[in-house]
């Protein structure tokens, strides 16, 4: 067991459900891409409801977009651990940062596609 662990049943969901909103909260203030992304899914997801599609393409419609949001989450947190380790440029460092990039321009691809494939 992790010395670090610590509280367990409602209060470790108590506890965890506080470290998530901390998490948004950092992501939100601190990230831009963050914030445009966020903006995509206020404009986005109000329009998947508008489109007249099956309730599984909605879903799907939805999904991707707030796939996004968790692919921007994860980069987020790379690049932090990676910046809090050295501000050194190194080549491991750069691979490690323009993979969690890479990622959300997969993302961003996927969600041109399945708008694409479902609206058109």
């Amino acid at each position: 067991m992790s010395p670090y662990k610590g509280q367990t049943g409602l209060k470790r969901i108590f506890n965890a459900t506080g470290y998530s909103l901390d998490g948004l909260r950092a992501a939100f203030v601190g990230e831009a891409a963050f914030r445009q992304l966020v903006l995509l899914n206020v404009v986005l997801v109000p329009i998947a409801f508008m489109v007249h599609v099956s309730r599984a393409e909605r879903a799907i419609l939805i999904a991707v977009c707030l796939l996004a949001l968790i692919v921007e989450l994860f980069n987020s947190a790379v690049e932090a651990a990676i910046d809090r380790i050295s501000l050194d440029r190194h080549p491991l460092s750069k691979n490690a940062k323009d993979m969690g990039s890479a990622a959300q321009f997969v993302v961003l691809c996927m969600i041109a596609v399945v708008w694409g494939v479902i609206l058109l």
